[in-house]
């Protein structure tokens, strides 16, 4: 009898744990997802990795930070273009994950071979505004989370427009408006074919390359940009 009552006990102290953390679970998809909706018709103030790195320039000297809005109409078109056929060329017909790159990718380390990025413009817009820098399991698992949150919330013409508005194209320069400005002194709305390729040529290390001097890699890879944009079509591409 004395058994029966200690066993359930227990049991309905499991219940409770089990109760519990699945209230936690969908107050934290409830939230998690509200922030989502609300950023598919609300701009951005900041992203995560923006405050990481305004955090991180508190030791510096003179650091400053620019980031400005842009709604994509006012985006010159060769830059959402420039930037598909440079970082995800799959992005109008993925559903935020491209299979057969992480394939590839996983299959290359494998081999031996220096595993390689296989993010999507989607993944990489989920990663920029609510995650860390870093890589281990925990962070990308937050990061598949919030991609699919992404896919399922927002049209891909909204991820695009927050993609080239929270994308680090140098060292405290964050969206394509303030990098037009600090890099070739335009609006965005006037960039050429060339410079949108050069600032999409820049991305996998923006604190290395710049696109304003651009070194002998940045020019190769930016005319291999050119090229694809005109075997993707231009920019009715993306529309």
């Amino acid at each position: 009898m004395v058994a029966a009552r200690v066993s359930g006990k227990k049991r309905s102290r499991w219940s409770r744990a089990w109760r519990l953390a699945l209230w936690c679970a969908l107050g934290a998809f409830l939230i998690t997802w509200f922030a989502v909706f609300v950023m598919r018709f609300v701009p951005p103030l900041s992203s995560a990795f923006m405050l990481e790195r305004r955090i991180a320039g508190l030791r510096e000297k003179n650091f400053s930070l620019h980031y400005r809005w842009t709604p994509i109409d006012s985006v010159s078109p060769n830059l959402p273009i420039a930037l598909v056929a440079a970082e995800d060329q799959k992005f109008p017909n993925h559903h935020g994950f491209d299979v057969e790159a992480i394939a590839d990718a996983i299959e290359d380390a494998e081999d031996g071979e220096r595993m390689r990025g296989a993010s999507t413009i989607s993944q990489q817009t989920a990663k920029n505004l609510f995650l860390w820098n870093g890589h281990n399991f925990v962070r990308k698992g937050f990061e598949v989370y919030f991609t699919v949150l992404l896919e399922v919330t927002w049209p891909k013409r909204r991820i695009l427009e927050v993609y080239l508005n929270v994308a680090e194209f140098g060292d405290g320069i964050y969206g394509a408006s303030a990098a037009s400005e600090a890099f070739f002194h335009k609006p965005v709305s006037a960039l050429s074919e060339h410079e949108s390729a050069l600032l999409a040529a820049v991305l996998p290390n923006p604190k290395k390359y710049r696109p304003d001097k651009p070194s002998p890699y940045v020019l190769r890879r930016a005319a291999w940009i050119e090229r694809q944009v005109h075997q993707l079509g231009g920019p009715g591409y993306v529309k």
